[in-house]
């Protein structure tokens, strides 16, 4: 079993002072640019129905360092009509109707996997896909709520679910920055707290069609939102890419064994990339911003690195130096530094100066 990784108190990323708020909290955890990326391992439906897989990813998502799971919401009825059967997802054999019909989980099990989830600590999330599926959610409590990319223009279920006022993840992919302006829209008119994720719906996704530098283009057309990365690449390589870019949300498919069956397991990370993913972007986040500068933390490394000017053999007094007598060696903790080396050539030593003295001023005349 994975050991849950000790996760330290990292220094604060200053945002830049012109940014705006860029900011909220999903229970106690604060999401924002300032803070550290939030990773959110999708189970979604990698359980197939099961309960019993789905509490199972639950543990390893929590013992991988996990804050937070995230989950999927189906009212088959409520969310389409029997002619889904038809419509087979690229990245699945069969129907979206049959998948989801033997998917979903009832009400009752919902609740069963969020009280364990809370159970264990972490945070609960869940994608609503229809009018009936958002109003489940919200009778049990949920603290905030995703909407995926295929709800992203669907602005009458955007507009139920924000009139709850609480956060709202949304998903962006399939669509650009005109066809997000209306959610968005609707988001700032209710006033709720937001975060917007780039994504390409592609199973798996190209990493040349990524495109990371759509999350730039978020935050620059919607200068409120706190900025993510929802991901369906192969393995953290974009994830990780993404936090320079401002990704402060990280989303992955997720399940607890690759050789399990699903339409979502073979674009999915397991427990072990899940670990990797949350302490790597956390290092990477904790590396931004500073600039270059010389720290008080090199200076020991500066006195053995650093090379100075020394005598390499015996020098007379009144004898010229040059590069016969004088050169320049470890440590770095003489008086005159290598830099100033051109301005000992030709100086004359005062005093007698035995071979391997680092020199001094006071020496040269």
């Amino acid at each position: 079993m994975l050991q849950r990784p000790r996760m330290t108190t990292p220094p604060r990323f200053d945002a830049p002072a012109h940014a705006p708020r860029r900011t909220f909290r999903l229970g106690d955890r604060l999401v924002a640019e300032s803070e550290p990326p939030l990773v959110i391992p999708e189970i979604g439906i990698n359980h197939e129905g099961s309960v019993a897989k789905a509490l199972r990813m639950v543990d390893d998502a929590a013992n991988a360092g996990a804050e937070i799971v995230k989950f999927q919401c189906h009212v088959i009825e409520d969310e389409m009509i029997p002619a889904a059967k038809d419509v087979v997802p690229a990245n699945a054999e069969e129907g979206i109707w049959q998948i989801m019909e033997r998917c979903a989980l009832s009400e009752e099990e919902t609740r069963e996997v969020k009280a364990y989830v809370e159970d264990k600590g972490l945070m609960y999330l869940s994608t609503p896909f229809s009018r009936v599926a958002a109003d489940r959610l919200e009778a049990l409590g949920v603290d905030a709520y995703k909407i995926g990319s295929g709800e992203c223009n669907n602005t009458p279920l955007i507009d139920h679910v924000a009139s709850f006022g609480k956060p709202v993840i949304l998903s962006t992919g399939m669509n650009d920055i005109s066809t997000v302006a209306p959610s968005v829209e609707i988001l700032e008119r209710r006033g709720v707290d937001y975060a917007l994720l780039h994504c390409t719906s592609m199973y798996p996704t190209p990493y040349d069609k990524v495109r990371l530098g759509g999350i730039t283009e978020l935050g620059d057309a919607f200068p409120n939102a706190v900025l993510g990365l929802s991901d369906h690449s192969l393995g953290n390589w974009t994830c990780f890419g993404a936090v320079p870019y401002g990704a402060r949300i990280l989303e992955k498919h997720f399940t607890s064994d690759k050789r399990w069956p699903g339409p979502d397991v073979p674009i999915s990370i397991d427990p072990r990339e899940l670990q990797e993913l949350i302490v790597g972007s956390r290092a990477i986040f904790e590396a931004l911003g500073g600039g270059k500068t010389i720290l008080t933390e090199e200076q020991p490394t500066i006195d053995f690195a650093y090379a100075c000017v020394v005598s390499t053999r015996d020098i007379q007094p009144g004898e010229t130096l040059d590069d016969a007598n004088v050169w320049v060696k470890r440590p770095g903790t003489g008086e005159i530094h290598a830099k100033d080396y051109p301005n000992v050539l030709g100086k004359t030593a005062r005093t007698a100066i035995a071979k391997d003295t680092q020199l001094a001023w006071a020496q040269l005349g």
